[in-house]
C-alpha cells in the first residue's frame, strides 16, 4: 500500500497538495488553502507567495492564486470551475459514503488514457487506504477509470488504445462488457499491491459520464462477499451525488 513516508516533511508536502490545487480547481484564495491544508492563513500566504515567485502560480487583482505557465488546469472535458463545483457538490457524499463503508473513498476524472484523483476521504481505520489526492493512474486499470471507459463507444476505445494486441484488445473489451452490465469496476491489485477498488460512474444532469466515484480497500479486508454491500453503498452515493449535480447544466 502507498502510504506517507515515516519522515515525511509536512511543508513538502503541503506545497506538492497546493500544486494539485492549483491544477485542479483553477483558482484559489488564501482562505481555500488554509482550510484544505489545515494550516495558519499566514502559511498559507507564505505558501502562495514562493508559487508566484517561481511561476506556478499567478495572482489576479482580486487577490485569487491562478495556475502559473507550468501548471495547467485542464481536468478531462471540465475545466478548473467546474472541477472545483464538482469537487464540492460530491464531498458530503463522499464523506457520507465513507462513515457508511468506514473505507477510503475517491474522486476521478478521466484525462485521455488517465485518471486523475481530484479528492478523497480517508477511513479513520487504523489499517486503510491512504489520501489519493492528484494521483494518476492508468484509466484501464483503475476501477473508475474501467468505468469511465466502458461509456465510450467502441471506436473511441480504439483511437484510445491503437497499440493494443489482438489479445489485448479481446481483454479490454470483455472487461468493459462486464462493467456496462453489473455496473461498477474492480480493481483487484492492479495498480498497486495491498489494494482494492470498486468504483462506478457519475453522470451529469445530460447523462453524461463526469466522474467517477471508488471505494478504496485494503485487500486484507476485501473479497468476493464484500463486493455486493460495497457496490450497493457506492451506487447509493452516485444518486445522491447525480441528484446535486441535476442543477448545475455546465457540469
Amino acid at each position: 500500500m502507498k502510504n506517507k513516508p515515516v519522515y515525511a516533511l509536512g511543508s513538502v508536502d503541503n506545497v506538492l497538495l497546493l500544486l494539485h490545487m492549483l491544477r485542479d480547481q483553477g483558482k484559489l484564495k488564501v482562505t481555500d488553502v488554509a482550510k484544505e491544508l489545515g494550516i495558519a492563513r499566514s502559511t498559507a500566504h507564505r505558501l502562495l507567495a514562493m508559487l508566484v515567485y517561481r511561476d506556478f502560480a499567478v495572482q489576479d487583482d482580486n487577490h485569487t492564486y491562478l495556475p502559473g505557465p507550468f501548471l495547467s488546469s485542464a481536468g478531462g472535458d471540465l475545466g478548473g470551475s467546474a472541477l472545483r463545483k464538482l469537487r464540492e457538490l460530491a464531498r458530503p457524499h463522499m464523506e457520507t459514503l465513507c462513515g457508511r463503508v468506514q473505507e477510503t473513498v475517491n474522486l476521478m476524472v478521466r484525462v485521455g488514457t488517465e485518471v486523475r484523483f481530484l479528492s478523497s476521504v480517508e477511513s479513520s481505520q487504523i489499517l486503510h487506504v491512504g489520501d489519493r489526492r492528484g494521483t494518476i493512474l492508468p484509466a484501464h486499470h483503475a476501477s473508475g477509470g474501467k468505468v469511465l471507459l466502458s461509456e465510450l463507444p467502441d471506436e473511441r476505445i480504439r483511437e484510445l488504445y491503437p497499440d493494443l494486441s489482438d489479445a489485448e484488445r479481446a481483454g479490454l473489451t470483455r472487461d468493459l462488457d462486464d462493467i456496462r452490465a453489473r455496473g461498477y469496476g474492480l480493481n483487484i491489485e492492479e495498480t498497486e499491491q495491498g489494494v482494492s477498488a470498486i468504483g462506478a460512474a457519475v453522470h451529469n444532469g445530460q447523462g453524461g459520464a463526469i466522474a467517477a466515484l471508488s471505494i478504496a480497500i485494503p485487500s486484507a479486508r476485501f473479497g468476493p462477499d464484500r463486493i455486493g454491500p460495497f457496490a450497493r453503498e457506492l451506487h447509493r452515493a452516485v444518486l445522491e451525488t447525480e441528484r446535486a449535480l441535476a442543477d448545475f447544466p455546465d457540469l
